[in-house]
C-alpha cells in the first residue's frame, strides 16, 4: 500500500480501533494491521500525541503475562474528534471514488 496513503488514515483507524473498547500498545498495533501494515515504531509515537492532545487517557493494568500494560481510552474530546474524521474521511472517499468512476471511463 502507498505509504502516503497510509499516514493518511492511521490516525483514524488507530481512534476507532479504540472506539469499542480499551486497548493496550500491542494490542493495538495487532488491530490496526489488520488494515494496514503498520509496526510498534509507527503506532507508538501517534498513541503519545493523541494522548497529548487529550483525545486518549491512559492506565495501567496488571497482567498476568509479564509488567502491567498501558491501556488507552478513547476521552470525549476523542469521541468527537473520531466523528469528526471519520465524517471527513466518508467525504472524501465519496469524492475520490466519484472521480474515479467518471474519469476511468475517459481512458
Amino acid at each position: 500500500m502507498n505509504a502516503q496513503f497510509k499516514k493518511g488514515i492511521l490516525e483514524l483507524v488507530v481512534l476507532i480501533s479504540v472506539t469499542g473498547r480499551d486497548m493496550y500498545g500491542y494490542e493495538l498495533v495487532s488491530e490496526v494491521s489488520k488494515v494496514i501494515d503498520v509496526n510498534e515504531g509507527t503506532i507508538y509515537p501517534l498513541l503519545k500525541r493523541l494522548t497529548n492532545e487529550h483525545y486518549f487517557e491512559t492506565y495501567l493494568k496488571e497482567s498476568t503475562e509479564g509488567p502491567p500494560r498501558k491501556y488507552y481510552h478513547l476521552t470525549e474530546a476523542g469521541r468527537i474528534y473520531t466523528e469528526t474524521l471519520t465524517a471527513e474521511w466518508e467525504e472524501f472517499y465519496a469524492k475520490v471514488e466519484k472521480f474515479i468512476r467518471e474519469n476511468a471511463r475517459k481512458g
